[in-house]
């Protein structure tokens, strides 16, 4: 069975991003011209010109005159084996990252939240909810449950602030040792929606994670639900190891 032809700007971003995350156009080579490109997917130079210019806007190429338009990345990876936060991968990428609270409650852990916080059944924990950005655009949505031993001091850190688990180690001196994540895709909820500018039910990548300190105390328990243009995550395997890396852009 063959796949269905693209016939829209964005059906042609993703097939041109999915080719060169893929390795089919490399960095420093040039895309085929816009005719060809055209040509290529059965649409108007103009349709295809908007997916270049949605990849220009994604860092993934540029136009050189007189060479066309020219891959300029492919994938920027950051292995989760070094603990690095968004808002440190984002930056060791030359990205900027950002962030805004929209919500903090303070209540009770419920059952699921207390098994994986290592604390007791109905303890007093802080929930945030807040959005992540990277030079400027919305990509993913943090919900975030802390423990009562750490809670007073996150509510102090500003809403705006773009990297939580920099504070907690240059002011708290809490540094996260370990951390477990769980990769899965759920549809967007209405409050999903409100927040990401998606449509109800649109699929988003979740990334469940739990991080500790060196001791085993449990420091926070978050699920992230990213826009499914935005980042992608990588396995790497071997024989001796198995390295989950996050990379900028997703070939979905």
């Amino acid at each position: 069975m063959t796949s269905p032809r693209p016939t829209s700007h964005r059906d042609v971003l993703r097939d041109l991003l999915a080719r060169i995350v893929d390795g089919e156009f490399v960095a420093g080579t040039a895309l085929p011209s816009e005719t060809r490109l055209a040509e290529r997917y059965g649409v108007a130079r103009g349709t295809v010109r908007n997916a270049l210019a949605g990849l220009e806007d994604r860092g993934m190429v540029s136009p050189v005159q007189g060479a066309g338009w020219i891959v300029q990345s492919t994938l920027h990876t950051q292995s989760f084996v070094e603990l690095r936060s968004f808002a440190q991968w984002a930056r060791s990428k030359g990205m900027t990252p950002g962030g805004l609270v929209h919500a903090t409650e303070r209540g009770n852990a419920s059952s699921a939240e207390a098994r994986k916080l290592r604390v007791a059944s109905r303890s007093a924990v802080l929930r945030v909810t807040r959005t992540r950005t990277l030079g400027g655009r919305v990509v993913m949505l943090e919900r975030t449950t802390y423990p009562g031993w750490i809670a007073e001091r996150i509510a102090t850190i500003p809403a705006d602030e773009a990297s939580v688990v920099d504070v907690m180690q240059s002011q708290f001196g809490v540094t996260t040792a370990h951390a477990d994540h769980a990769i899965d895709a759920v549809p967007a909820s209405s409050a999903d929606s409100a927040l990401l500018g998606v449509r109800r039910s649109s699929p988003l990548l979740r990334v469940r994670r739990t991080s500790y300190t060196a001791s085993g105390q449990a420091i926070e328990y978050g699920e992230d639900r990213y826009l499914p243009d935005t980042v992608t995550f990588q396995v790497q395997a071997s024989s001796v190891s198995n390295t989950l890396t996050r990379s900028e852009f997703s070939d979905a």
